[in-house]
């Protein structure tokens, strides 16, 4: 009992919870800033469906590439994104099957609670959850064969559009969604990029075509250097929309993305990548309650 509860620790990233709910509410309460209002039901019913609704994706990801991740010949990543330091689908640990199902059963959750918002929000919500699913299968699939990162440009818009999907929770298209796109979706990039630098050798093994395998170790961290300064520029505007505190918020974590950079091209090793893979997560999470401390103050 306590080795499949590991087993499904590993299979939802556990020690990584948090974090969804508090960057889908980031943009809920974007909306409640440009739209008036605050509910804590609304509040506490889009956090859950962040929870699930993320959680169901990282289920999806480990299903689709069940067979793929068998080929793996070294567990860098696996340690750091598993709690107990496993893949469960390939180790037998958790059955392909139990790990569809729960990935249906999360899916549901969200889907549920989606259609209790009101209409239009909720299709526009449920809209974005599909989509996500989708391209997310797209990405997992497309990059085993492909000979530009068609897969990895197009496969992160799912996470872009995370928390523009907490604010259609409440609020309506306008600027604001349109800002928070630009200034996410080159982070997604600079974050998917680490992840592939870091990962060079399981790619290889896998047969994946990803940012590392396709331009080499050196072309993965102008990759991710390049996007992350996309992502400075593009918080120039999308900071004009925000207070004081996110702006401040928003700044220790560009000190913290450049110190960043600056460590992973003194070292220039998957190693050092694997090192500065916390700081964006972290940075992430920074972005998510500066935006919500900025609202409440």
């Amino acid at each position: 009992m306590t080795e499949t509860l590991k087993a499904y620790f590993d299979l939802i990233r556990a020690h990584f919870l948090p974090a969804w709910p508090l960057v889908f509410c980031s943009g809920l309460v974007l909306a409640f800033a440009n739209s008036g209002g605050f509910s804590w039901p609304l509040i506490i019913k889009a956090a859950l469906i962040g929870l699930f609704g993320f959680e169901a994706g990282l289920v999806l990801n480990d299903y689709v590439d069940r067979n793929r991740d068998r080929l793996d010949v070294e567990n860098t990543l696996t340690r750091y994104w598993r709690p107990f330091k496993s893949r469960p689908i390939p180790s037998g640990k958790v059955s392909s099957k139990n790990a569809f199902l729960l990935f249906i059963l999360f899916a549901g959750i969200a889907s549920a609670l989606i259609f209790t918002l009101p209409y239009p929000n909720s299709l526009y919500v449920f809209l974005i959850m599909l989509y996500s699913y989708g391209i997310e299968a797209f990405y997992q699939i497309k990059k085993r064969n492909q000979k530009y990162p068609i897969a990895q440009l197009l496969g992160r818009t799912d996470l872009t559009l995370f928390p523009v999907a907490g604010y259609l929770c409440y609020g309506q298209s306008d600027m604001t969604i349109f800002l928070y796109i630009i200034f996410l979706y080159p982070w997604t990039m600079a974050h998917l990029g680490l992840n592939d630098f870091i990962d060079l050798k399981n790619d290889r093994a896998r047969g994946m075509n990803a940012i590392a395998v396709l331009y080499g170790a050196k072309g993965a961290m102008y990759w991710i250097t390049g996007f992350t300064l996309l992502h400075f520029f593009t918080a120039i505007f999308f900071l004009k929309d925000l207070g004081d505190i996110a702006f401040y918020g928003f700044l220790a974590g560009f000190v913290l993305l450049a110190g960043s950079n600056l460590y992973m091209w003194k070292e220039k090793s998957p190693d050092a990548g694997m090192k500065i893979l916390p700081v964006y997560h972290g940075t992430l999470v920074i972005y998510a309650v500066s935006i919500i401390l900025d609202f409440i103050y």
